[in-house]
C-alpha cells in the first residue's frame, strides 16, 4: 500500500482534531493514522472507496480464507 504523505496524521492529532482527519479522508479518499511512528489505522471515505464494494460471494471468500489459514492445523488433524 502506498501512503501519500499528505494523508498521514498522528494518533494524537486524530484524537484532538478528528474533523481535520475526516476532511483529509474526504479530499483524498483516505487518511492514515500513525501510532508510534507506524501506520496503524486507515480512515476511508466509503462513498469514494472501492474497498467496500465487494459482492457477498467475495466477502465469503475472504472470510473462508481467513478461517482456513487460522485453523489449518485443526482441519488437517480432522481430515486424518
Amino acid at each position: 500500500m502506498t501512503i501519500e504523505t499528505s494523508t498521514i496524521v498522528s494518533a494524537t492529532e486524530a484524537n484532538q482534531n478528528f474533523s481535520r482527519v475526516t476532511r483529509i479522508a474526504e479530499k483524498s479518499g483516505q487518511a492514515v493514522i500513525f501510532k508510534n511512528n507506524r501506520p496503524k489505522y486507515l480512515l476511508i471515505d466509503l462513498d469514494a472507496s472501492p474497498v467496500i464494494d465487494l459482492t457477498d460471494d467475495e466477502r465469503i471468500d475472504i472470510v473462508a480464507a481467513r478461517v482456513m489459514a487460522k485453523y489449518k492445523p485443526a482441519f488437517e488433524e480432522l481430515a486424518k
